[in-house]
């Protein structure tokens, strides 16, 4: 996989984001403590379809709780397929909801490729590093509503630069 082509490939994953996401750690004067609200419950999930390639994030789309076969099937015709280029391979995690047939087609329709990471490889997916770095910008700004949480996920991913994508890309092994 670490010899194909990095500008060809589009990583596509799912992360989870909620209202309750906030710093463990801070910083305080001396001699001064740390004080910061923490949600008591988790609060509702909202859910983050998102598909990376070298050149930026190809798709992303938020939904209020899981995602179903439904909701990835919507993602992949109505999100994804359009931003695909003949020759791209599209590479996602290797679970059952990532497999059926006719989302498989609707990509390979687009003139792309699939291609599935060994079980266990999230070092081998750089879209894992994009959500790690959501996940830390959203604990900063402390969103407590859904409609704040994606107002907090559009601004986030303003943040993300192409320095950023580079960089996953070569931590993960490929050479770009």
């Amino acid at each position: 996989m670490l010899l194909l082509d990095p500008r060809r490939l589009v990583f596509l994953d799912e992360t989870g984001c909620h209202t309750s996401m906030t710093r463990t750690h801070g910083r305080a004067p001396r001699g001064e403590r740390v004080v910061g609200y923490v949600p008591r419950n988790r609060g509702t999930v909202t859910t983050v379809l998102g598909a990376l390639a070298l050149d930026g994030i190809r798709a992303l789309m938020t939904i209020e709780g899981a995602t179903t076969g439904d909701v990835f099937e919507a993602f992949v015709e109505h999100m994804l397929v359009p931003k695909l280029n003949p020759g791209d391979i599209v590479v996602m995690d290797n679970v059952g909801a990532h497999k059926p047939e006719h989302i498989l087609e609707r990509i390979r329709a687009a003139g792309a490729h699939v291609l599935f990471l060994p079980p266990y490889s999230p070092d081998l997916n750089p879209i894992e590093l994009l959500w790690n770095k959501l996940k830390e910008l959203l604990k900063s700004m402390e969103a407590r509503t859904l409609q704040a949480l994606d107002d907090a996920i559009a601004r986030a991913m303003d943040l993300i630069t192409c320095e950023d994508i580079d960089g996953w890309f070569r931590h993960c092994g490929y050479k770009i």
